[in-house]
């Protein structure tokens, strides 16, 4: 075991070779690398599989009972200053190993086929695995500096990843977006880090909490001053981990390939911030500030990302909202305590959101041959829908994490969002009674994306096509430059106004009252044309099964924190695995529960996320039972006051949720413009002012020295008159001054 843990120091290693052989081979050998592209997604899986195998060892044997073991070896030494890099294999470091090889193998072994017509497949590539060695070094770091190297790291890549079609304008500004959001974040952590040496001396982490500890317990270090550095670590977690109100870039970050949304959402960069927060848990825990902050931010992000994820329209981006309510969820959980709950949410939840988002790439391939190879379409809900009967297995596997992520059991996330719940409720009841309304909005949102994909009929009818009608797609970019272009241009769409929306949120549908038949009809003109030739089609099998796989991971991985304690097991899986890093937080390793009132949270937690889906079914189960509903709510509103309060509040919700809280237009208006009008300021003072003095002193000696150019002509007469001026001048202003007083 010992020997097995002196060599774990190659794990962030292993899948570095395929970036710089793919990097070599374009600089020297560019046509023979590029014509054996394909052969890349082999050794990409096969290596990242090798890191898989050795850290599911590593947790076997953190799982059976193996302590915390840290390697270290000194890179330079200074006087009393040493610097050492090394590794540290605890449980967090095996369970963030393990998340990011599964969810990583499988993301490539999907985007072989995703990114297959794309031109920039070896570049794709190159990035992930530098993006998988950047998260692997960050998560087996031992000191805060190796963490910081890593740290930045991980920001490059979703850099490189977020802007990879980066001729595209909106992905160009999207990674532009993320760097320069998260930079605020790391600025702070970098403060942070030497706020920490400067107070205890060492940059270990062993070292780090055992010093600071002490100094509190001691009253050794001025608290105001080391809750100012721990908020300036934290800030590098709310950037990288979007939360409030720094959430900003994740939307935008939807730009890049679906799956490097997969990625970066499910298991690297998102869990970067979550992972630090874990990782110096044992240096916020004395400070109560810091804890009553995370736990703060965390509930407001919960709330703020569900409301946002209303109302929107593109899959991904509704993806994304739900990801940053989730990650409040993780976040709020050490916040309250709650250190193995917080844990137990991410892994579920990393398999879960994994498999919504390359679900939504299965579905956004099957929507380009009809709409087009335009983001705007091919990944518009409001143009989706009646998928079910073309795209069966993508049609199950989402709504599996759809059900997980509403947190129905037996699923994964119903174990562990329950969990949260059930410690909030012991915290906080104002925010146990946010988290669980929360839940409900979750329920909603995610079964309207549903709903509106998969259900109904499809949104779009074609007309005048003259190709064949088993014509066959293969795979190909949205935006790659790469592949078949589009096969005929004739294709016309009778597709429903644009401000007509399929939402229940907006404006134009509460207009209608007598005239919703019609309306219906131009709209839901579904795809039953016999002329039709193209039709939405399943993805292919390498995508298939990557879907399938973290299926299964969907339906089992909760087992592992189930507790099993009264039921003749000691512990659940996930306790054993946590014992050394619970008892360096000092916290009760033998977690158990009371079944009686489990079961009873449970059926207060899954009524109201079966609330929520009755609501949106209720809404979103069909284009014609929306406007049965709605018709429905027309005459039982009518026409008055109660009418024109329910548009207002629902007109109020929409436009919160579409223009995303206002906090973007906040940041444009009063950071961006403010900084510029600051910047045109400075500016100005610059120019006129500081400038101006010193031109005012050169243009003055200019004119002083043309005018005493005159004066001296080499004439003695004019001499003696001006030196006769000044000694009468003198003389008079003597005379004045001193004779007449």
């Amino acid at each position: 075991m010992e020997h097995t843990y002196q060599y774990a120091w190659i794990i962030p290693f292993v899948p570095l070779p395929v970036t710089m052989s793919i990097g070599w081979g374009l600089l020297l050998v560019p046509t023979a690398t590029k014509n054996l592209r394909r052969m890349w997604a082999f050794p990409s899986v096969s290596l990242l599989s090798i890191v898989m195998v050795f850290s599911a060892d590593l947790s076997i044997q953190q799982i059976n009972g193996s302590s915390i073991y840290q390697f270290l070896c000194s890179w330079t030494i200074n006087n009393d200053f040493s610097l050492e890099f090394g590794h540290l294999i605890d449980p967090l470091t095996s369970i963030m190993s393990i998340l990011i090889t599964t969810v990583g193998i499988m993301v490539l072994i999907y985007s072989d086929n995703y990114m297959s017509h794309d031109q920039g497949y070896l570049r794709f590539f190159a990035y992930m695995s530098f993006s998988n060695t950047s998260m692997l070094g960050l998560v087996t770091s031992s000191n805060l500096i190796q963490i910081h190297i890593f740290w930045e790291l991980v920001g490059m890549c979703s850099y490189l990843l977020i802007g990879f079609w980066f001729t595209r304008p909106i992905a160009a500004n999207a990674c532009q977006k993320a760097f320069v959001t998260n930079r605020v974040g790391d600025f702070g952590l970098l403060l942070g880090i030497l706020g920490f040496y400067w107070i205890t001396g060492s940059l270990e982490f062993r070292d780090l909490f055992e010093i600071f500890n002490n100094l509190i317990h001691n009253n050794g270090v001025n608290s105001l001053f080391a809750t100012l550095c721990a908020s300036l670590l934290f800030l590098g977690a709310v950037a990288k981990s979007a939360q409030f109100p720094l959430h900003v870039w994740l939307p935008d970050a939807m730009e890049g390939p679906t799956p490097i949304s997969a990625l970066i959402h499910a298991a690297t960069m998102v869990a970067a911030g979550i992972f630090l927060v874990a990782r110096l848990l044992p240096l916020f825990t004395v400070i109560p500030y810091i804890m009553n902050l995370i736990s703060l931010l965390g509930i407001i992000t919960v709330l703020l990302g569900a409301t946002l994820a209303l109302a929107q329209k593109d899959i991904k981006r509704s993806l994304a909202y739900s990801t940053m309510s989730q990650l409040g969820y993780i976040m709020l959980a050490p916040g309250i305590g709650s250190y193995r709950a917080a844990l137990f949410h991410l892994i579920t939840h990393a398999y879960s959101k994994a498999l919504l988002f390359l679900g939504s790439g299965s579905i956004i391939h099957s929507m380009e041959p009809i709409v087009g190879y335009s983001p705007d379409k091919s990944q518009n809900m409001v143009l989706m829908g009646g998928l079910t009967k073309y795209v069966p297995i993508t049609k199950t596997t989402f709504l599996l994490g759809t059900l997980s992520l509403c947190g129905i059991p037996p699923l994964a996330c119903f174990w562990s969002k329950d969990e949260i719940l059930n410690d909030s409720w012991l915290y906080s009841p104002i925010f146990a009674i946010i988290a669980c309304s929360t839940a409900g909005l979750t329920a909603f949102y995610m079964f309207r994306m549903y709903l509106l994909t998969f259900e109904g009929h499809l949104h779009v009818r074609f007309q005048n096509y003259s190709g064949t009608k088993n014509s066959s797609f293969s795979s190909i970019s949205i935006w790659g430059k790469e592949g078949p272009k589009p096969v005929n241009k004739n294709v016309l769409f009778s597709v429903m106004n644009n401000n007509q929306k399929v939402s229940l949120f907006s404006k134009k549908i509460y207009q209608i009252d007598g005239n919703i038949r019609n309306l219906m009809r131009s709209f839901s003109t579904h795809f039953d044309n016999k002329d039709t030739s193209m039709y939405p089609c399943e993805s292919d099998n390498t995508m298939l099964f990557s879907l399938l796989v973290l299926v299964l991971f969907t339906l089992f991985v909760g087992s592992i924190g189930i507790p099993f304690d009264q039921v003749g097991m000691d512990l659940d899986i996930l306790s054993k695995w946590l014992i050394p890093s619970i008892n360096l937080l000092h916290q009760n390793s033998n977690y158990s529960v009371d079944w009686y009132e489990f079961v009873t949270n449970a059926i207060y937690s899954v009524s109201i996320a079966y609330f929520g889906i009755f609501i949106a079914s209720l809404l979103y189960g069909s284009v014609y039972s929306s406007f049965q509903n709605l018709e429905l709510i027309n005459s039982f509103v009518k026409i008055g006051p109660k009418r024109l309060f329910l548009d207002r509040i629902i007109n109020v919700i929409y436009n919160w949720s579409y223009n995303r809280g206002y906090i973007d237009i906040f940041y444009a208006t009063f950071l961006t413009k403010g900084i510029r009008g600051l910047a045109e300021l400075t500016h100005f003072f610059d120019r006129r002012v500081i400038d101006g003095i010193t031109n005012g002193v050169g243009i003055a000696s200019f004119f002083v020295g043309e005018g005493i150019k005159y004066v001296g002509g080499g004439r003695i007469s004019s001499y003696l008159f001006v030196y006769l001026s000044y000694v009468s001048t003198f003389l008079l202003i003597y005379y004045l001054y001193f004779f007449n007083r």
